[in-house]
């Protein structure tokens, strides 16, 4: 009876460690995640667009869908930019 007790001690100590590396390894994993969490926390956001830009760039997607017509497209630019 003593092999078979030495044996399963063995096998505990065994499934032990296996526990502890697959443990570390995860833990390992997890810090990388956050690091790079951080890192893209960290990331400088994309600059602000100015609200007459985007106006100017809606009016002339709309007019090369065709939804505005040349003189729409001159008058809503006009107005606008202020002119």
């Amino acid at each position: 009876m003593g092999a078979k007790s030495a044996q399963k001690g063995a096998q505990e100590q065994a499934n032990a460690q296996a526990a502890a590396q697959q443990e570390a390894e995860q833990s390992a994993q997890i810090a990388e995640l956050q690091a790079q969490q951080a890192a893209a926390a960290a990331a400088p956001a994309a600059p602000a667009v100015d609200p007459k830009t985007a106006e100017l760039q809606n009016l002339a997607n709309l007019h090369a869908q065709g939804v505005l017509t040349d003189e729409e497209y001159a008058a809503a630019k006009a107005k606008a930019l202020g002119i």
